[in-house]
C-alpha cells in the first residue's frame, strides 16, 4: 500500500456528527472506512435566564474567552439579540483558529488565539494573559468542563465568571456497534478528539481501574487523539494510542496513515 494512504482501514470518529464530516472526507479521500460514533452532542439548555444575565454584565467585562466553536454557536446569536451589537470594551479570544473563525461570522474583527498548540495552557501562556490584575474575565463554554483557565487567570488577579451556553450529552448507550465492526475486521482506529469522548468511551466499554474488564477487544485498535492529555486514559489502560503532531483534520489525517500503515497483517480474530 502507498505510504500515504489507508486502503482497508475502518476508522470510527467520535466527535460530534455534524464536526466530523470534513475529517471524514479526508479519510473516505485516501482509501479509508469513515464511520461516526459521536460520543458527544451538543444540546441547548433547558432555560438561559442566568446566561443572557451574564451578558447583560459584558458592558463592563474586559475580556470574553471562547473554548469552542459551540460555545460561539451557541451564545453569540443570543449576544447580539440581548444587546443589540458587540460591546466596544469587550476584548476577545479563542482557544484556536477554528473557534476565532466562528466569531469573526458574528462580526469580531480581532481576537487573540495562542500559538503553537491550541489549548487552554497555550492560551494562558500568551502575554495578553499574563497582566490581567483586577480585569473582568468571562469564559463561554458549555456545562463543565476544566478549570485550568479559571483558575490560573484568578490566581493573576482577575475576576472571572463563566458564560454556560450549552451541554454536552452522550448519545451512545454501549459500544455494542464498536464490537460488531472489530469482529468483522472493519475496525482498526478510533479517532477522539475530547477527554470527555475518551471518558465516556472507555466507561461503555468497562474499562476502570487502570485495566481492561471485558474488553479484551480494545487492545486491538489504536486510538488517535490530538492531545497528549487525552492520552492519558488509553495509556494507562495499556491501549495502543498515537497523538497527531498539530490541531486540525490534516495533522489527524497524518497520525492515522502514519499510525496504521506500519500494521501489514491484522491478527485474525476469534
Amino acid at each position: 500500500m502507498p505510504e500515504n494512504r489507508l486502503d482497508g482501514y475502518g476508522i470510527v470518529i467520535t466527535r460530534p456528527a455534524e464536526q466530523a464530516h470534513t475529517l471524514a472526507a479526508l479519510i473516505s479521500d485516501h482509501g479509508g472506512n469513515a464511520l461516526l460514533f459521536p460520543l458527544i452532542a451538543i444540546a441547548a439548555l433547558p432555560d438561559y435566564g442566568v446566561f443572557e444575565q451574564k451578558l447583560l454584565a459584558l458592558k463592563n467585562t474586559d475580556w470574553a474567552i471562547f473554548i469552542s466553536s459551540n460555545a460561539v454557536q451557541n451564545a453569540m446569536p443570543r449576544l447580539l439579540a440581548t444587546l443589540g451589537a458587540l460591546p466596544e470594551n469587550l476584548k476577545f479570544a479563542a482557544i484556536g483558529p477554528s473557534t476565532a473563525a466562528e466569531l469573526a461570522k458574528f462580526g469580531v474583527k480581532q481576537t487573540l488565539i495562542p500559538l503553537g498548540r491550541f489549548d487552554s495552557e497555550s492560551l494562558l501562556a500568551m502575554p495578553e494573559m499574563q497582566a490581567v490584575q483586577d480585569q473582568n474575565v468571562v469564559i463561554f463554554r458549555g456545562v463543565g468542563g476544566r478549570e485550568l483557565l479559571a483558575d490560573s487567570l484568578a490566581e493573576r488577579g482577575a475576576h472571572v465568571d463563566f458564560a454556560e451556553c450549552y451541554r454536552r450529552i452522550n448519545p451512545q448507550q454501549d459500544v455494542s456497534f464498536l464490537k460488531s465492526l472489530w469482529r468483522n475486521k472493519q475496525l482498526h482506529a478510533i479517532v477522539v478528539t475530547s477527554s470527555e469522548a475518551m471518558r465516556s468511551l472507555l466507561a461503555l466499554a468497562k474499562v476502570a481501574q487502570d485495566e481492561l474488564e471485558d474488553s479484551a477487544w480494545l487492545r486491538d485498535i489504536t486510538f488517535c487523539v490530538n492531545h497528549a492529555r487525552i492520552a492519558e486514559l488509553p495509556q494507562q489502560a495499556g491501549l495502543k494510542v498515537a497523538i497527531a503532531e498539530a490541531p486540525g483534520d490534516e495533522a489527524m489525517l497524518q497520525c492515522l496513515i502514519h499510525a496504521l500503515n506500519p500494521i501489514a497483517d491484522r491478527a485474525t480474530h476469534d
